[in-house]
């Protein structure tokens, strides 16, 4: 049972957003879950595509993009869990992934050095491997250069023939550490990183539209993609990002898609969020009872991993590639500047928010623009959808912020 006031605050802050056409949103859903998986709020506003008169509903399916990258980490700590895959074991992870052992490390001066310290599952879990992205770092965005590097065509190449832009496990950097771990995952147990997700993620859970393979059912509701060209604030519909998936329809074709660990999810908030629900109640699901991670697990992946670095999200984001991020001067601003953290796959807000979350509060994010979080202290957690280019789109960070407070003025 939704909560009324809730449903209705959050309803009209989105379809105030929506509406403007000078926000460049052509359409948002917020969905928000409480500790037994019931819907706080569901609130679709606007339209599935700015062109177009079709409204978005809570059937919508959205490219999740990074989003992903919390599935992709409870696969690899269930595999821990069985025995298959250990967090430090750097020799493993080299038997497994040779390549590993033989990247490199990017220098300033464009050119590459040896890396002093082998790459642990740990280390490409919290982004300490010294892994980057192409669209996040200059150094490594002019190296690829004049072929380019682009994560976002789920073709493991790309990944494959990156270099490292730190030296393992010195400084954290948001790159492709977890598509890597996806391929740890992958040559460890046999088993292709989605069959693995849907076999012990989602059907425990009873989810059906959460998927690196869109179903026909998926695809006929999937939003339009949106984009605002730098300088520019009004969006237009352009081609889809990650296209790649929605177009294999063989077994072959299917086949030849890179399970990216980083990015390849497509899913429904609404589905994502029961993710969520099971995380705030240790690992189990408050609807179907399935224990998908253990208690002592979800811990672990709860630590921070950086404790060395509490102003890493200070540090500011460049936008190398303009028409896909926004510079941001900091990931998420906190009066008083309190430590921050980084668990496996995602930030801790350490300190309460100005939203009203408790301590310990994880939450991340996808490169369209789709934000999520898990508040395990107060029983919390939802997430806030769209499909536009550039990240970091303040109309879109503004709505969530405003939605999410709004869900903590029922608590209280």
């Amino acid at each position: 049972m939704v909560n009324q006031q809730a449903q209705d605050a959050v309803q009209k802050t989105l379809d105030g957003v929506t509406s403007n056409s000078d926000t460049g949103i052509a359409g948002l859903v917020f969905v928000a879950v409480d500790k037994q998986g019931n819907e706080i709020c569901a609130v679709p506003s606007g339209k599935k595509g700015v062109n177009h008169e079709e409204k978005m509903d809570l059937d919508t399916t959205f490219w999740i993009a990074s989003c992903t990258k919390l599935l992709a980490t409870m696969a690899c700590m269930q595999a821990i869990e069985q025995g298959k895959l250990s967090l430090d074991d750097a020799e493993q992870v080299k038997k497994l992934c040779p390549e590993l052992a033989k990247v490199q490390v990017l220098k300033e001066d464009g050119t590459l050095e040896d890396k002093k310290t082998d790459i642990t599952l740990r280390m490409l879990l919290s982004h300490t491997s010294g892994f980057g992205y192409e669209f996040f770092n200059p150094k490594l965005r002019d190296y690829g250069r004049p072929i380019g590097f682009d994560v976002f065509h789920a073709d493991e190449r790309d990944i494959l023939r990156m270099p490292l832009v730190n030296q393992p496990g010195t400084v954290w950097e948001y790159g492709i550490g977890i598509d890597w771990a996806g391929i740890v995952l992958e040559r460890a147990t046999g088993v292709r990183l989605n069959d693995w997700i849907q076999q012990n993620i989602m059907q425990p859970l009873g989810l059906e539209n959460i998927n690196m393979l869109p179903t026909p059912e998926m695809k006929k509701s999937l939003a339009y993609m949106h984009q605002k060209w730098p300088g520019q604030d009004k969006s237009e519909e352009r081609d889809h990002m990650y296209r790649e998936p929605l177009i294999a329809e063989s077994d072959a074709e299917k086949k030849a898609i890179f399970n990216s660990g980083g990015a390849g999810c497509y899913a429904k908030p609404s589905e994502y969020v029961q993710v969520l629900a099971a995380l705030l109640n240790d690992g189990k699901s408050p609807k179907t009872g399935a224990q998908i991670l253990k208690p002592e697990t979800v811990e672990t992946m709860w630590e921070n991993q950086i404790k060395n670095q509490p102003d890493f999200a200070r540090q500011g984001v460049p936008a190398a590639k303009p028409e896909q991020t926004n510079p941001l001067p900091e990931l998420y601003p906190q009066e008083g500047n309190p430590p921050q953290g980084w668990g496996l796959s995602f930030m801790l807000t350490q300190e309460p928010g100005p939203t009203g979350r408790g301590r310990n509060t994880a939450w991340w994010a996808g490169i369209a623009n789709l934000f999520w979080w898990c508040d395990r202290e107060k029983g919390v957690a939802g997430m806030i959808a769209s499909q536009v280019m550039p990240f970091g789109d303040m109309n879109v960070l503004g709505t969530w912020f405003a939605c999410e407070g709004e869900v903590y003025k029922t608590l209280s």
